[in-house]
């Protein structure tokens, strides 16, 4: 009987909603099983970093790599996840952006630090102590990985054969995405496996959308009563649906809550913030500086609003990471 195809999934800088999406597949996942050999999967099975290393070059057909790269042992890791895969999955939004992770990039490393070892409400540290990168005792040492200076997206470490979006990918989508991939029918180098268009397209909410929005200011959605039948943006609310790319089945819309773009782009936007803002700004009524000064300040985080999971992949990224 002939080995099975090896698949492996791994977990960088994420919340492991991804990992879950896995489990998601639910009775699928015993279809998925059967199909393949799973060689790496450390969130639910004991593999070890040697076991990965003795595998020979090229030896796991596709590795679904989630989450962003923050640390050195997660650069480490997916450098060695390409070398031992024949295809590399940049699974979900964090791989695929650099995700939430990616949203510390407005700040830099030892701000960040600082905050979180001295200055935060709950720490209490008076002797200022930070954790170092190495500690020897007892002729021993210990070893932490280096924090670098900005979280970067799965492509910005190594190479990246397929994207797989979303703040986690659907079931549905990851059932054809392995489907395909096993299949040996692979699509083009570099391909997003997710339909390439607007989630406006497939919105439930779209017939409501009027052509001529004329903002005078933006809701927030926790503070609006929402009605459920109208387009969000025709209730002044921020919906990245034009921006961002089909494929969740409009989940979120669906609930009653504004599309935040964890599908990305699709492959005619350059960037995906500049694209929502520019198709929000364009319909302020204001056409007087303080009018439309005073209309965009409603929205309170704008980086976070309209760079939520796509701020490392983003033409305003930094490039300094060391």
């Amino acid at each position: 009987m002939p080995d099975k195809p090896k698949v492996a999934f791994y977990w960088c800088a994420s919340c492991g909603g991804c990992e879950e999406s896995v489990v998601d597949l639910a009775e699928n996942i015993l279809d998925v099983v059967a199909a393949v050999d799973i060689v790496m999967w450390p969130v639910a099975m004991d593999f070890k970093k040697k076991d990965v290393e003795a595998m020979a070059d090229g030896s796991i057909l596709v590795s679904m790599v989630n989450g962003a790269i923050r640390t050195s042992e997660q650069e480490e890791m997916a450098k060695l996840m390409r070398k031992k895969s024949k295809l590399i999955v940049a699974y979900g939004s964090c791989a695929h952006m650099g995700g939430i992770p990616g949203l510390a990039n407005e700040f830099q490393r030892e701000e960040i630090l600082q905050y979180i070892f001295e200055e935060s409400p709950s720490t209490v540290n008076n002797e200022k102590t930070r954790p170092e990168m190495k500690f020897e005792t007892n002729g021993g040492s210990v070893t932490l990985p280096k924090f670098f200076n900005v979280v970067r997206a799965l492509d910005q470490v190594i190479d990246v054969d397929y994207y797989l979006p979303g703040c986690p990918p659907t079931s549905k989508l990851l059932k054809q995405a392995l489907e395909v991939l096993l299949s040996g029918k692979l699509p083009e180098k570099g391909a997003v496996l997710a339909p390439d268009i607007a989630l406006c397209d497939e919105c439930p909410k779209k017939d409501t959308k009027p052509s001529d929005l004329k903002f005078t200011g933006f809701k927030r959605p926790h503070l609006t009563q929402i009605d459920p039948n109208t387009c969000l943006l025709a209730q002044s609310i921020v919906c990245m649906g034009p921006a961002t790319r089909g494929g969740c089945e409009g989940v979120c819309i669906s609930g009653n809550m504004p599309c935040t773009g964890c599908f990305g782009p699709t492959s005619r936007v350059k960037d995906q913030g500049a694209k929502i803002l520019s198709a929000l700004a364009s319909q302020v009524e204001a056409k007087d500086e303080k009018g439309i000064d005073e209309t965009l300040a409603t929205i309170p985080d704008p980086v976070g609003t309209f760079y939520r999971y796509g701020l490392p992949a983003s033409i305003l990224r930094r490039k300094n990471f060391k």
